[in-house]
Parts: structure tokens; sequence; C-alpha cells
């Protein structure tokens, strides 16, 4: 009995002294007040307050650019909201979607609004320009084949949809027209914008009815599409070339000379998380690209008022090298021989950009230019 007196009152005791112990550790937190907003700032790097204007309107360019998109479909469901405009909604949406064969016949190129010096600013932000190894005279078509897709191309939109580079002043005679999925041109508003800007529909037909147009015309084909956007890490350069066939083949059907374009900075523009084969990531984004034949990078960039978090394209030089044609024999119906053949100057002259410009453009890369598929 008196041992169990005891060892109740040693209990007591410690358990007060504990108490106290703990009162007096809580009460030395209100001497340090706790600060989220500071915390926060410490780790996002906020735009200062004097930044040239110049800067402000780049970056204003990327911002809208970027998010081009979300504000035409929004525009169009505000529109919707107005009953008295349901009539023409509908009859725009009927052109779009059942009569307006733009995308796949050459677009709607406007040279005015390729020239726009919205553009200008675009490009300078990272800034963005080609490199021109050759004269391509606009005697023939040509097929430009560009690497790599990066998570949205966007030195391919400087070069190839606008006039912010100086593409036609540097190859006059030659008419871009940039490739793109189909499904772009269902969005309203939007669709209309790119076909003013010389983007068509990637399809075969479109492709053929482009190039039939003869001496002068060009399309512009983003070869790795969506699958190599999954590999498109900063420092890295893997190509998905191998199994691609279809651009060679559409080339020598029409006799259209090759030309292999290669963007040094495309990826490293943004930063993607991990998602090498095998991880539970890169095994959902295959499975949504099978589905709707796209796919979805989970990336990130900067902000509009900040360098390091965000959705906007980090500031980083894009220089796509415009690389010798490959001039090809026109033939209807080229074999699997033939294709591979041309297919193998194609990756020899990719190689030979690389080779060339790699410690020029490319001095912070983490490996060297590997075709993994």
């Amino acid at each position: 009995m008196e041992v169990r007196k005891v060892f109740t009152s040693a209990a007591r005791n410690v358990s007060s002294s504990s108490l106290r112990e703990r009162l007096s550790s809580l009460s030395s937190l209100t001497t340090t007040p706790l600060k989220p907003v500071a915390n926060l700032h410490a780790h996002i790097e906020f735009v200062p307050a004097k930044i040239p204007r110049k800067r402000r309107l780049q970056t204003l360019a990327v911002a809208i650019w970027s998010t081009t998109i979300v504000w035409c479909i929004t525009v169009f469901l505000l529109l919707c909201s107005f009953p008295p405009l349901w009539p023409i909604l509908a009859a725009y949406m009927i052109w779009v979607l059942y009569i307006d064969k733009s995308p796949e016949n050459g677009g709607r190129l406007s040279p005015w609004f390729r020239s726009m010096g919205f553009w200008r600013y675009f490009a300078d932000y990272y800034p963005a320009s080609f490199l021109k190894t050759c004269e391509l005279p606009p005697d023939r078509p040509y097929v430009f084949g560009y690497h790599p897709h990066g998570i949205i191309g966007m030195g391919a939109i400087c070069t190839f949809a606008t006039e912010s580079t100086g593409f036609s002043a540097a190859f006059p005679g030659i008419i871009p027209h940039l490739l793109t999925l189909a499904s772009n041109f269902r969005v309203p508003f939007y669709r209309d914008i790119i076909l003013a800007m010389g983007i068509c529909s990637v399809s075969k037909q479109s492709c053929s009815n482009i190039l039939k147009r003869g001496p002068g015309n060009a399309i512009t084909i983003v070869v790795g599409g969506a699958a190599e956007s999954l590999s498109a890490h900063p420092g890295t350069a893997d190509l998905t070339l191998r199994k691609r066939l279809g651009f060679i083949k559409i080339a020598i059907q029409h006799g259209a000379d090759l030309v292999p374009v290669f963007s040094f900075g495309e990826n490293d523009i943004f930063q993607q998380m991990p998602n090498q084969k095998g991880t539970t990531l890169y095994t959902l984004q295959k499975k949504f690209q099978n589905v709707f034949g796209f796919t979805l990078p989970l990336f990130h960039g900067r902000g509009l008022l900040n360098y390091n978090l965000g959705l906007m394209p980090y500031r980083k030089r894009i220089v796509a090298v415009i690389g010798h044609p490959i001039h090809v024999v026109q033939c209807d119906k080229p074999t699997l021989e033939e294709i591979t053949h041309v297919q193998q100057q194609y990756i020899d002259e990719l190689m030979w950009i690389w080779n060339t410009y790699k410690d020029e453009f490319a001095r912070t890369r983490t490996r060297e230019l590997s075709i993994i598929e």
C-alpha cells in the first residue's frame, strides 16, 4: 500500500514538472511570431520593382500568347451568355466544324498579322533567332523537320509562324506553314488566330495540299510530336525520330527537299517533373496520349511577377539552326529501302548540326544528342 502511494506521488510530480516545461516552451513561441509571407518570399524570387519597359512588354507578350486558348474560350462562353448572339455563334460553329476547310488547304496566312510588333516582343523575350547555314532556292517545295519538340515549341512559332526572326527576308520566295494537331482548329477564335499565322493541320491531306501548290511552298513538321515532349528536360536532346517515316515519305512523293532544323535551347525554357520510363507518371502520360492523341507534360516555369514559380517559359536563348537541304527524287510509291536511305541522310545532317554548334549554343548540356525511338 505504501509503495502504491509513493508511486502515485512520483507520477504526479513528474506530470506536473513536464507540464510546466511544455507550457514554458509554448510561451517561448510567442516571442518569435510566425511569418508565413516572409517565408514564402524567401523561396520565391520576385521581380524587382524597377524593370525596363521593354522587358515588361516582352513578358506581357509571352503571357498573352501562353494563355490565348484560355481567353479565347472564355470570350466565347461570355458571348454565349447573351441569347441575342446565339444565332450568330451557332452559325460560326457550323462554319468551323463543317464548312471551313482552310486548315486542310493552306490556311489563311496574313503577312500583316505575322509581321505585327507583338511578335517581335514575343521573340525578344527569350530571345529567339535562327541561323542560316545555306541558301534555299524557291524553285522547289520544302519539308522542314523541327527538333526537338520541347514542351510547347516556342522556337518553331517564332521562326515559322511569325516574321519576328525575319524568315521571309532570309529566304525570299518561300512560304512557310507550321503544322499542328487538327483539334486546335476546333477551338473558337483561337483557330482564326493561328490560321492567320499560316499554321495548318498536320494531317496527310493537309501536307499534300500545301506541297501540291508548287515551288516555294513549305511545311514545317515538329517531328517528335507529343511523345518527344515527355523527354523535354533542360540540358538534354532526346529525339523521337527513328520510327518517324511519314514526313520523309510525303517529301519523296511530292519531290520536296527535306531540311533538318535543330533548335538549341528549346528544351531549356521549362522544367518538367521526373518522368523516366517505368515511372507511374510516364505510364499515365502515355495512356493519355494513346486515348486523346496528345499528352500533358507536368511542367513549370516562371510567373508574371516572379522568376521561379508559374507556367510561363524561362528566359533562355533559343537558336534554330536551319541545315542543308536533302534533295530527293520524286516517287509516288517509294519503297521502305528508299525511305530509310533518305532518313539516314537526314539523321546525318541533323547530327552535323549538333556537332558543329553544340559548343556554341548548348554549353550547359548534360549529355549528347540521342535518338531514343
